[in-house]
């Protein structure tokens, strides 16, 4: 009988924890050289292109957001300590002040009480926005990429719309607004395949983002873009099954 072999442990730092960038624009643009020595002269491939400039986009700041987000929560945590030494060090200021020669009936210190009342209110909004501060930073950056490529699936299902499998069957008869896609039956194959498969990386790019947040928002977006693409291309999928043979 075979020993039982026990399970090698994973070597540590293998990034098998997280979305690698390397990855993701490594097959960005080896899809790029693909659509363009198939399709160099239509605009397929000049979407493949931006998506690869996005995808180092998100890869590069990410390096860059991590530096100033350490600066900036820095700063903050700095600016806070000294709102929050200035608050104590006035409260403590009027308290004495007011027990050393304050009134004497117990009406008299109602103004007292809430001016101290409103200083720490405003103290406390102070604080809650110096610590948000760095996450609303590094929110609005990966907003911007995420609208970048919302914006670019929207333009993949644009290019795969007029592709439609029924002009290629026997007995199709176009009508004077009837577009030409100009592919044969292969070429419509690969090019609703390639429209796929640049849907999918739009999804991994951005989940590249979720791996450098943990704001809701941002999460949200991501899961929107995801859900997107996914729908996006079920729909190419639907047309390649619907190709004649």
């Amino acid at each position: 009988m075979e020993e039982a072999r026990t399970p090698r442990p994973r070597a540590p730092g293998r990034g098998l924890d997280r979305l690698q960038a390397a990855p993701v624009i490594e097959t960005v643009e080896r899809l790029h050289r693909r659509i363009d020595a198939r399709f160099a002269t239509r605009g397929l491939s000049d979407v493949a292109a931006e998506l690869t400039v996005l995808a180092r986009d998100v890869a590069e700041g990410s390096v860059a957001i991590r530096g100033r987000l350490r600066v900036t929560r820095l700063g903050s945590r700095v600016l806070v300590g000294v709102v929050a030494v200035a608050a104590l060090v006035t409260l403590w200021v009027a308290l004495r002040d007011a027990v050393s020669g304050g009134p004497d009936r117990g009406f008299e210190w109602l103004p007292i009480v809430e001016s101290a009342v409103n200083d720490l209110v405003f103290t406390a909004i102070a604080v809650w926005f110096l610590v948000a501060l760095p996450s609303r930073l590094e929110r609005g950056r990966l907003l911007g990429l995420l609208h970048r490529l919302r914006s670019l699936a929207h333009i993949i299902d644009m290019h795969q719309l007029t592709k439609d499998p029924e002009r290629l069957r026997d007995g199709y008869e176009p009508t004077d607004a009837s577009v030409d896609p100009g592919l044969g039956r292969a070429d419509m194959e690969h090019y609703l395949d390639y429209c796929s498969e640049l849907l999918s990386l739009v999804g991994k790019t951005a989940a590249l983002c979720a791996e450098e947040s943990r704001d809701d928002v941002v999460l949200a977006t991501v899961a929107g873009v995801e859900r997107l693409t996914t729908e996006m291309s079920s729909k190419i999928w639907q047309k390649i099954s619907l190709l004649p043979d």
